[in-house]
């Protein structure tokens, strides 16, 4: 599943990256990601989005919080966490 599909609450995993799907250049988009702390294996959770056609969203990596458009988050692909009872 893509971050920028998931909604409101969601909580998950990052399983990779794949920027060419965002439609930007590749390497800067990549860049830019890892950069705010996107990178394979962090815990992601979705907080919050815009009022206007739900973007941008507010997203917690790990122990931080980033705003990013939802094409970005289209080039972050995750799997939703196991939730234990």
């Amino acid at each position: 599943m893509r971050l920028g599909e998931a909604p409101r609450g969601f909580v998950g995993t990052i399983v990779a990256l794949q920027p060419e799907a965002a439609g930007q250049t590749s390497h800067e988009l990549e860049q830019y990601l890892i950069e705010m702390g996107f990178t394979e294996g962090a815990r992601v959770e979705i907080l919050h989005q815009g009022a206007i056609k739900q973007d941008p969203i507010a997203v917690r990596v790990d122990n931080i919080t980033i705003a990013v458009r939802r094409r970005e988050a289209m080039a972050v692909l995750v799997k939703m966490a196991v939730l234990v009872k």
